[in-house]
């Protein structure tokens, strides 16, 4: 029998908790949310490491003043107006809601790296619960720092403030993992065969990073050429040629080769008339790919003679994602469950 003083605060403990962490959304698409959520993301030394005196001007007088009017014309374009929402958010919460219902002796939880929900007020919300072991799941599956590293690294630091310390594990990169790109593969598949033609292309297209991070070790443009390999093994099914590029590049430094762009216009201006593109960088559609893709790119694609053109949706919460995380997880919480 426990012996409990009296006037004892109450103590909850011995759960298990998963927390799913995304990139991060503005709560809406007006200037001053955005201007909000750009300001967090962009004052990540993770993200942008250049010398911080020098970026501060950049960012406060520059680009915190002109960029956000343009990042909210492309949340606007694809914003989830039934629930006044970015997509990204909609797909993360769903993600945790489904795995809810797969794990009865677990309890799920989503936050963002930047916006909300925080993971200082996820993490609070755990504590309260009674959660003492904790499985940090970044939903990145190729590692880099300005992604997975900057997700765990807000996690330790938010815990640095509480006396509360639970067990913690962090879900390794999945960037190989069979059941990674067994998922990847048969989302692909069922999405060529509903199609009313037969892509030429498939291009694979994963955020870029300044090419600097890989001189300095980053190792994600190696796991992003091994996630393309390996899937390109599986499709048997598929006659034409799979390719990767890299998307989204910010500011004047060279990043990570051959860019997205140049290489659809290549495609289109050299025959390529059917193509289609598939983001393994991103568990989740989001303004990413729903934007910068399926809008922007597909106009210079048609632009440059291209006819046919068809965005591969993420994973999201289909099946095969739901799938895939579900067991990803059961894999990390062996020995807890």
């Amino acid at each position: 029998m426990e012996f409990i003083p009296k006037n004892h605060p109450e103590i909850k403990y011995g759960k298990i908790g998963v927390l799913i962490i995304n990139l991060g959304t503005p709560d809406a698409t007006d200037y001053w949310s955005i201007r909000k959520y750009l300001k967090e993301f962009l004052s990540d030394r993770r993200v942008i490491d250049i010398n911080k005196y020098l970026w501060w001007i950049i960012l406060n007088v520059i680009i915190l003043t002109f960029r956000p009017s343009k990042t909210a014309k492309a949340y606007k374009a694809i914003w989830n107006l039934d629930k006044d929402e970015s997509p990204l958010k909609t797909y993360t919460r769903s993600q945790a809601e489904a795995l809810e219902e797969d794990f009865k002796e677990v309890e799920i939880f989503w936050s963002m790296r930047y916006g909300n929900p925080s993971i200082s007020s996820v993490l609070k919300a755990m504590r309260d619960k009674g959660i003492d072991r904790i499985l940090i799941f970044p939903l990145y599956p190729q590692y880099a720092a300005a992604t997975t590293a900057t997700v765990n690294d807000k996690v330790f630091e938010e815990l640095s403030k509480m006396r509360w310390q639970p067990s913690i594990r962090t879900m390794p990169p999945f960037f190989d993992n069979p059941l990674y790109i067994d998922a990847l593969n048969s989302s692909v598949q069922k999405h060529i065969e509903s199609l009313e033609w037969k892509p030429e292309i498939l291009l694979t297209s994963y955020h870029g990073l300044p090419k600097r991070y890989l001189d300095l070790g980053d190792p994600y443009h190696c796991h992003c050429h091994k996630t393309t390999r390996l899937l390109k093994e599986k499709l048997n099914y598929f006659s034409g040629e799979t390719i990767l590029a890299f998307q989204s590049r910010f500011g004047p430094e060279e990043w990570l080769k051959p860019y997205t762009e140049e290489t659809v216009i290549n495609l289109a201006k050299n025959g390529c008339e059917s193509l289609a593109i598939l983001s393994p960088a991103f568990i989740s559609d989001c303004v990413e790919t729903l934007e910068e893709i399926n809008i922007g790119i597909k106009e210079v694609f048609f632009e440059n003679g291209g006819k046919n053109f068809t965005l591969i949706p993420c994973l999201n919460d289909s099946l095969d994602g739901i799938t895939l995380l579900r067991k990803l997880i059961a894999n990390e919480l062996k020995g807890w469950v």
